[in-house]
Order: C-alpha cells, then sequence, then structure tokens
C-alpha cells in the first residue's frame, strides 16, 4: 500500500522536532480535533497538507456517524496524498516499557475508497524506529458505503529506550475529485505506571504536574458546584533545514 512508504520519510522528519512535557493520562496529540485549524501539525514537503473543514453538508452532516463530542471541525484530505506530522521529545529514552492508547476517529464519503491513517512511530536517541502502531484504513465496507467517521483504537506498550514520538496523519484519494480521507478526535495516552512504581525519570516532574493539575481541576469542580448549584504517501527526504514544531 503507499501509505506505507511514510514509514522511511517518517525518520528524517522525526529528527526536526520540539521538545514538550509529558503528563500520563493527558492526550500528547496536538490538536487532535482540528478545532485548531492544523496548528500543531507540519507539513511534509512535496505532498499537500490536509485541511480542516466545518462539519456539514460538503464532508460528513453533524447527524452522520462520528464523535459524539465532537466539536465543530475534523481533518479532511486535499490533493491525491495529503500528510502532516508532529514530534514529542520525551527529554530521555524510556528505561522499561509502559502502556499507551492510540485511538481516533476515521473515515470517508459514501461508497469511495478515499481513506486516513494515523501511525505512530517510537524512536530511539538515534530517530531509529524501534516500534509502531497504526490506525486504519477504514474502507467504504466498514463504513456500509455510509459517510461518516469510525471509531478505532489499539494499545500496546511504548518500547524501552523510545526518546521520541512521531505522530503522521495521511490521507490518501482513490476517486477523482475531493481527497475524502477523514479524521478526527486523535489521541495518544500514556498510563500511569501502577501504585508504588517510580515513574520514569524523564517524566517523573511532569507526573507529579500532572497529578497535581488533576487535582487543582477538581478542587475547581467542587467550587463552581458551590457556587453555581450544579466538560498513504510515498515522501522523499528533505533537504535544507529542518522547522520547529509548531504546538509544543
Amino acid at each position: 500500500m503507499h501509505v506505507r512508504c511514510l514509514i522511511a520519510a517518517a525518520l528524517l522528519a522525526a529528527a526536526c522536532n520540539s521538545q514538550a512535557a509529558v503528563v500520563y493520562g493527558s492526550n500528547l496529540v496536538v490538536n487532535g480535533d482540528a478545532e485548531a485549524g492544523t496548528t500543531g501539525w507540519n507539513a511534509y514537503a512535496g505532498y499537500n497538507p490536509f485541511q480542516s473543514v466545518d462539519y456539514g453538508s460538503s464532508w460528513v452532516l453533524p447527524t452522520q456517524p462520528g464523535p459524539v463530542d465532537r466539536g465543530n471541525k475534523m481533518f479532511a484530505g486535499f490533493g491525491q496524498y495529503a500528510v502532516g506530522w508532529q514530534t514529542l521529545d520525551f527529554g530521555a529514552a524510556t528505561t522499561r516499557a509502559t502502556s499507551y492508547a492510540l485511538s481516533g476517529w476515521l473515515g470517508g464519503w459514501a461508497d469511495q475508497g478515499d481513506n486516513a491513517l494515523f501511525y505512530v512511530q517510537f524512536l530511539d536517541a538515534s530517530d531509529h524506529e524501534i516500534g509502531n502502531s497504526v490506525l486504519g484504513p477504514v474502507t467504504p465496507r466498514d463504513r456500509n458505503n455510509q459517510t461518516g467517521l469510525m471509531f478505532r483504537e489499539t494499545d500496546g506498550f511504548v518500547p524501552t529506550g523510545t526518546r521520541r514520538l512521531s505522530f503522521w496523519l495521511s490521507m490518501e484519494r482513490l476517486v477523482s475529485g475531493d481527497n475524502d480521507g477523514y479524521a478526527d478526535n486523535l489521541s495518544f495516552v500514556l498510563q500511569a505506571p501502577p501504585a508504588g512504581d517510580v515513574p520514569e525519570p524523564g517524566m517523573a516532574a511532569v507526573f507529579a504536574l500532572g497529578l497535581g493539575l488533576l487535582g487543582w481541576s477538581r478542587r475547581s469542580r467542587r467550587q463552581q458546584v458551590t457556587q453555581h448549584g450544579c466538560r498513504q504517501v510515498e515522501p522523499q527526504p528533505q533537504a535544507g533545514k529542518c522547522q520547529q514544531q509548531a504546538g509544543d
């Protein structure tokens, strides 16, 4: 399949990343729901970027299959192949396997074969791929030839020695006209270690931060209750300088 060539291209692009804090239990994909346009996603040279579009008659109706908690926007392809990527640097290689959950809503238009793939690479300190996981494609048969998005998920363990995550979203057009590969609510979540275990060295501080934010959020909600009484491509290596990822 054409999109599988994305793996080789990702190895170079992953070297051009920016560091971001990691919090257990939180979605590590920046703007996975398209509500902020394409902010946080980098275009790949030689291929079209995907687009953020409004739910509606030109794409997927709010009443058609898709996330119950969908916002106003979703991702859609553009041209024959559309690609976007982003990376996250842990700051240090992991020293043991950590469990994760990868999920997203993927789909297309009626009986057309246009589709989307959501792919994550696990990269070591030298940007060599040491593991991966992929969602999609969702076929017309999966959708019963109906326009819409379907939920896909998988889980596993981040390989020991992972320094970076590289997320890729690609859409492929198989029928002339618009690229109707669709995606929304993309998510990658690291699971907190069991009680009594020590978090990864590079994540211990942000693990505590995550617990603090959770406690603050719960206190805030309690105060509100008291006050008011009641949330596919074949890229070629890029030449030149790497751009730093936006949306850290």
